[in-house]
């Protein structure tokens, strides 16, 4: 699957700055003044993946094919966005299409970086984004109850999804998220959220900003967004975004060798995307022949046949088996064949689950 993941927060916030130090390149406009960012900035980038490198340093085939990330640059946010002011309107539109948020919050002080509220706030900040999500997603919700309304007399079997749509209208209105509604399980709250696509249903991680000296000593305001995260139950990455763009020419030795000096064990890309995995649920599998070495990303708990459709539709319709090898034992003995012979390539069925770092032979016909 292709995973996709908006990043937003107020104007001047690091955004874009974070964004091309993801991409390790310059796409994004940076400036210091607000809606520097107007129509979203996107980059598909491949995910860095130590086995993936690993296999393909082992098998000595000419190319290799890690799995990617598209990350969208979204226009900053100002309070009454979801009134359409700002770019609100079209800020919103754009979240939409995402599977899951990046919430970039500032934690430094700059005299020569505004602020749009005059002050760095990191609490008031959330709040204010938070609220705009809340009230676009009221704002969906008062058109479907609005058709439901009319629907719903010609047709009774209506009548849960309106009871949910309005239950869900109310736990709205109290300020809360969609996403921790007590309803999450009903098939008629993911039917209404399927259409709608709410803004607060989405999986969210929250991204401090930080100067460079918080990376080894945490500010005050780095510590209010991770209380905010803990609090809300979210995820919370630390990352300078100006330094990592900086390092972005940078070989990946250099760069490496430059953050440990920094005192940053990973990435940002790196730690966006561990997060991002755990929180949507995704694993990683690979497939090989004498050409290259592929990485594909998979829901946990997907069956044999469904990866294999991944790969193409033709081989989840004529799915006989999969011929699994897992990732450490493939390394074990330095290759598929040998793995073979030694008896611990395992034959698969149609209701295997697919573990992270499986590697998958799949036999089909059609």
């Amino acid at each position: 699957m292709s995973l996709n993941i908006g990043i937003i927060g107020l104007p001047n916030v690091g955004k874009s700055c974070l964004f091309n130090a993801l991409c390790k390149e310059q796409q994004a406009q940076v400036a210091s003044y607000p809606f520097c960012t107007i129509q979203p900035n996107r980059a598909i980038v491949p995910i860095p993946d130590p086995r993936l490198e690993k296999l393909v340093e082992m098998v000595k085939v000419p190319r290799k094919v890690p799995a990617t990330i598209e990350f969208v640059d979204i226009a900053g946010l100002v309070k009454g966005a979801s009134q359409g002011e700002g770019l609100g309107n079209q800020f919103l539109a754009n979240i939409r299409d995402t599977h899951a948020i990046l919430h970039v919050v500032r934690c430094f002080e700059d005299e020569n970086v505004s602020h749009v509220n005059g002050k760095v706030d990191p609490r008031s900040d959330i709040e204010i984004v938070q609220l705009e999500l809340i009230l676009a997603d009221l704002q969906q919700l008062d058109r479907k109850i609005e058709r439901l309304g009319g629907a719903v007399k010609g047709d009774k079997k209506l009548i849960p999804i309106m009871e949910i749509a309005q239950s869900l209208h109310q736990h709205l209105a109290q300020g809360q998220p969609a996403s921790n509604f007590a309803h999450l399980d009903d098939e008629n709250y993911q039917a209404l959220q399927q259409e709608l696509r709410l803004l607060t249903a989405k999986p969210m991680i929250y991204v401090a900003n930080v100067d460079e000296a918080a990376l080894t000593n945490p500010s005050p305001l780095l510590e209010t967004v991770q209380q905010v995260a803990e609090e809300q139950k979210m995820e919370c990455v630390t990352i300078c975004a100006s330094l990592e763009q900086d390092l972005a020419g940078l070989s990946d030795e250099e760069r490496n060798e430059y953050l440990q000096l920094a005192g940053v064990k990973e990435s940002g890309l790196d730690q966006v995307i561990h997060k991002s995995y755990a929180m949507l649920g995704l694993i990683s599998f690979y497939t090989m022949n004498e050409e290259e070495v592929r990485c594909w990303t998979i829901p946990q708990e997907t069956t044999a046949p469904k990866a294999a459709g991944v790969i193409h539709t033709d081989f989840e319709r004529g799915f006989i088996r999969a011929e699994v090898i897992p990732y450490s034992t493939f390394v074990a003995y330095r290759s598929g064949s040998a793995a073979r012979a030694a008896g611990q390539m395992r034959i698969e069925g149609k209701e295997y689950i697919v573990q992270d770092g499986d590697i998958l032979y799949i036999r089909f016909n059609v």
